[in-house]
């Protein structure tokens, strides 16, 4: 059996978890590289990420010149705001918040660029007993003993490995945007400074929370504040027309900042006066480019297949509700890796034995965030007090 020095991995996918996962291999002993279908690096993409454990464990472990607080901005409470802005819910919670751009530039900086591919889009693989050789439309194959798929709800993988498998639309769009703080009022900021803050309506909610400025800025009047508003589309022609951007391409997993259609963001900050409360309205109501993320439920029941492994949301794309889908993708490249390490260099086998654990995390947070969401868009029973209804890839707080 080969040991992990004279082996090679390939990542496809060069977002958080696909980071992530290379890290862990490398450190490990394998040659890594790491292949992203964009042409540019992905700084700049993406808003607000909840910290849980998983999400920063490579800092925590492996990183000692960087604390979570030197890449997060925090929450001393979780409050709900009531239509008058009134506190209606307060209690203790000391979340942390960071920016998708500033934990990617760490991850990125940490791996390097050397073997960090752009504009290779993965586009077909076949293995063999000792191998899998990954096609890319560029022409360029690729022959690695290991090759995991990071490559997110779209996966490249997933669609070769899994054809049937297809995103399936919650019947719901979350729209997200951020703002600097300095651009929002004195009892907006107030209400929204240092809280992991909701206001909900009749079958929707906005969550919101503090972030890094753009530059990875963690002091007070430099920071952006962050949102993600759930509101009901229904399936069908509806919502295809809200999810075709300014060119008339469809955009079926996100349409970007600056491409959603004028008449849809006028629409949607009118409405935010009507069903908000007022910090909730100015903080939509000041986003120069609020954007669309349909949300989608994706479940696989497998994710290993001999020397492949599918990991995050190219397995299972869990509703944002749990802030769990970073977390979850960094747990399958943790998991991925003790169970190569103890199967010492067998990657077939080390396959196999992870893949029963990551399907059952899959499963259970996906079961959990349907309900979560369930309650909040269609039954209306969503409750401050609730405890059920908090952040966590194994649980409520865990």
């Amino acid at each position: 059996m080969p040991t992990f020095e004279e082996q090679r991995a390939i990542v496809v996918g060069g977002s958080i978890g696909g980071l992530t996962t290379a890290l862990l291999l490398r450190d490990q002993g394998f040659r890594v590289d790491l292949f992203e279908r964009t042409p540019t690096l992905l700084d700049g993409r993406g808003a607000g990420i909840v910290l849980q454990p998983d999400t920063v464990r490579w800092l925590t472990e492996r990183r000692a010149d960087v604390s979570v607080e030197a890449v997060s901005t925090g929450s001393s409470a979780l409050r709900y705001i009531g239509a008058d802005n009134e506190v209606v819910h307060e209690e203790p919670a000391g979340w942390r918040f960071t920016s998708w751009t500033t934990l990617y530039r760490f991850l990125l900086q940490d791996f390097g660029t050397e073997r960090y591919h752009l504009g290779e889009f993965a586009v077909g693989i076949d293995q063999d007993a000792d191998g899998v050789d990954v096609r890319f439309v560029s022409g360029r194959t690729e022959r690695a003993d290991l090759v995991v798929f990071a490559d997110g709800i779209s996966s490249t993988g997933r669609r070769r490995l899994l054809p049937d498998v297809q995103p399936v639309y919650s019947g719901y769009v979350g729209w997200r945007g951020t703002v600097p703080e300095t651009e929002v009022s004195a009892e907006t900021h107030a209400l929204l400074d240092d809280a992991l803050s909701y206001s909900v309506g009749p079958l929707s909610h906005i969550c919101m929370y503090p972030i890094p400025g753009l530059g990875g800025e963690l002091e007070r009047g430099r920071r952006l504040l962050n949102y993600v508003w759930y509101r009901n589309v229904p399936v069908g022609p509806e919502l295809d027309e809200m999810l075709t951007d300014k060119r008339g391409f469809p955009a079926p997993v996100s349409v970007h900042p600056g491409q959603v259609q004028d008449r849809y963001v006028a629409e949607l900050k009118e409405t935010a006066l009507a069903a908000l409360a007022p910090a909730a309205a100015e903080l939509v109501n000041r986003t120069a480019e609020p954007y669309i993320q349909p949300v989608l439920d994706i479940e696989v029941d497998r994710m290993a297949f001999g020397r492949v492994a599918l990991v995050g949301d190219a397995a299972f794309a869990a509703r944002p509700h749990a802030a769990a889908g970073t977390a979850k993708a960094a747990a399958d490249g943790w998991a991925l890796a003790e169970a190569l390490l103890a199967h010492r260099g067998n990657v077939p086998g080390a396959l196999r034995s992870w893949e029963p654990g990551q399907l059952e995390l899959g499963r259970a947070l996906l079961d959990r965030v349907r309900e979560m969401g369930t309650r909040s868009q269609q039954r209306g029973t969503w409750e401050p007090q609730d405890p059920a209804l908090h952040f966590g890839l194994y649980g409520p707080d865990k």
